[in-house]
């Protein structure tokens, strides 16, 4: 038997191959569902191709990414994601008691428990078996999925995929990762220090003390996975091997909201300093991935970078001159300015279009607020946010390219 197994249809030959990358960044993951939901209906509207773990052929997540990345693997639209966040948004981020923290010395802001229990409920191998879990060969997955942890056992990066020809992933190995339950997986990468609990996985079956103590991939580099989704799916020591170029690879990234340079340093304390630190070092590692994308890929559609790059897209004349350097993929990155500047922008190019008059308004929205990871009283505000930038940027048919066959 192929060791594709059930999907050896669509990967037991080779042809151009399409990726999408999420960033993590805690509750604004609804802000990308908005982006990926209209993403979905001009996909569907073109291609009669109505799930997007159907149309993209590897599909990588951080933190909150890898949630909705294992969801649309596994066959959920972008609406059954969002209501799962709606309905579960405040049970994942439960605050511990304070006094259970001071009894017991607990250093998590949040309970895991509410989170691992849906996500388990979420991510079962048999539909009319809750109890029967799924690990990362189960045949619901539609497509390949990469999911970001930190291995803090090894103290490094674990960027784990279903590719059936990976290293660890040979079912013959006492520690193949393929044995991991899907739902622990994205628990892991959702584990962020202060906020969870680590995730400790055991691989080994014949060695018990042969455990990985795993945490948020948003504290490795790859907080926006997609260079390394780019990496994993072309480098030769991860034997996929699939084939670059910009007729051959198709790699989107969607971003859960930015905020650069919001609040002075100079204007705040010692402890305001660290509070922000983590998101400040997560932005930029994640304009750096960026930008590694933009460079090697051929950049179809992106904010400005800064005002000495710019948005490295190619004029038409550039264009021209540039067909024959050749760029390893087609690349389109879509994300959300949180600063106050960039809602008020937003909502100006609203304005400017009269056929979005019906898109929510977005400069009132507190910007402070939004830019938290765990605001789920803001998931409202996030999710007009991300329409408006669905409404405002994505464009399949022009982004895409060859990309999007017609019916």
């Amino acid at each position: 038997m192929s060791s594709w197994g059930h999907l050896e249809n669509r990967f037991g030959r080779e042809q151009p191959r399409k990726l999408l990358a999420l960033d993590g960044g805690g509750i604004r993951g609804v802000l990308t569902l908005e982006i990926l939901a209209e993403m979905e209906r001009q996909i569907a509207a073109a291609t009669d191709i109505t799930c997007l773990g159907d149309y993209f052929d590897y599909i990588g997540g951080t933190s909150t990414g890898s949630i909705i990345a294992a969801g649309l693997a596994v066959g959920m639209s972008t609406s059954e994601l969002l209501k799962f966040y709606q309905d579960f948004g405040a049970q994942m981020f439960e605050k511990t008691a304070l006094l259970e923290r001071l009894t017991t010395l607990v250093s998590n802001l949040y309970q895991d428990e509410p989170l691992a229990a849906k996500l388990k409920e979420v991510f079962h191998a048999d539909a009319k078996d809750s109890a029967k879990l799924a690990d990362l060969s189960t045949r619901r997955l539609r497509c390949l999925l990469l999911v970001i942890t930190r291995n803090m056992t090894t103290d490094s990066p674990w960027p784990i995929s279903t590719n059936p020809f990976a290293k660890y992933n040979d079912l013959s190995r006492d520690d193949c990762n393929l044995r991991i339950p899907l739902w622990q997986l994205v628990r892991a990468s959702t584990a962020a220090p202060v906020f969870f609990p680590p995730e400790i996985v055991r691989l080994n079956p014949k060695n018990p003390n042969d455990i990985r103590v795993m945490v948020d991939g948003g504290i490795t580099p790859y907080n926006n996975p997609a260079f390394l989704l780019y990496r994993m799916a072309t480098q030769p020591a991860y034997r996929l091997n699939w084939k670059t170029g910009e007729q051959n690879l198709l790699l989107i990234s969607v971003g859960t909201g930015a905020a650069p340079g919001t609040t002075q340093a100079t204007s705040r304390n010692v402890v305001g300093n660290l509070q922000n630190l983590p998101s400040e070092l997560m932005y930029g590692v994640q304009v750096d991935q960026d930008i590694n994308c933009r460079t090697f890929g051929r950049c179809v559609h992106g904010a400005p970078i800064d005002n000495e790059l710019g948005d490295l897209v190619l004029s038409q004349e550039q264009e021209q001159t540039a067909k024959s350097y050749g760029r390893f993929f087609r690349y389109a990155r879509y994300n959300a300015d949180l600063s106050e500047k960039g809602l008020k922008k937003l909502d100006a190019t609203l304005d400017a279009d009269h056929e979005l008059s019906a898109v929510p308004r977005v400069a009132k929205i507190p910007p402070v607020e939004v830019q938290k990871m765990d605001a789920v009283e803001q998931m409202d505000n996030l999710r007009k946010i991300g329409l408006a930038v669905a409404k405002t940027e994505v464009n399949v048919k022009k982004h895409f390219g060859s990309f999007l066959p017609s019916r």
